[in-house]
């Protein structure tokens, strides 16, 4: 009976030992060599202090500042372990009177340029943690954002301007602007 299992369990314990630590430790030994930065979170940082993760979104709030996409994780927003989206279905009525609230309070915040709200200042993202948003998302909150800071709006449409990514290689996906790189750089100004 041994001698049936035992190429089994040998198997079991060399795939095991492979798979399990000797291939995720040449993975992030290679991640830390080639990419650092990617590797560590993409961790950003400000005056020698941890303050986020350019891959992770978060909650802006303040006038001041460019407001992210709205994030329908719990039990606060942009929670990494609680990553999901709503599964509302655009029929349904709570996404309706969420996405109405969501209008008003930008209407409410300060002066925003005629015509439609873009869609990802009002809907949340399927991780509920996007990063990014549209510059068309980023240019409807110009106006409001420098009349808080009493700037010119050009000067703030430029800074804007300087933070949007094109599609990588030209052709994949969306551009898009990084809101907490965009208001860590907006502080500065």
């Amino acid at each position: 009976m041994i001698k049936t299992f035992r190429p089994a369990i040998v198997l079991f314990v060399a795939f095991t030992v492979l798979t399990g630590l000797v291939y995720p430790l040449v993975m992030t030994g290679l991640a830390q060599a080639i990419f650092p930065h990617e590797a560590n979170g993409s961790l950003v940082v400000k005056d020698g202090k941890v303050i986020g993760s350019s891959l992770i979104g978060q909650n802006f709030s303040d006038n001041r500042y460019f407001w992210s996409r709205p994030s329908a994780t719990s039990p606060q927003p942009n929670n990494a372990a609680n990553s999901g989206a709503s599964n509302l279905g655009p029929t349904n009525s709570a996404l309706t009177d969420a996405v109405k609230a969501r209008i008003d309070a930008l209407k409410a915040a300060g002066p925003v340029p005629a015509g439609a709200v873009p869609v990802d200042l009002v809907t949340a993202s399927a991780s509920g943690l996007d990063p990014d948003i549209s510059p068309a998302a980023a240019y409807y909150q110009v106006l409001r954002v420098a009349a808080v800071r009493k700037l010119p709006a050009d000067k703030v449409k430029a800074l804007v301007d300087s933070h949007i990514t094109p599609p990588q290689w030209g052709f994949l996906g969306e551009a898009r602007v990084n809101v907490l790189q965009l208001n860590l750089d907006l502080d500065r100004l």
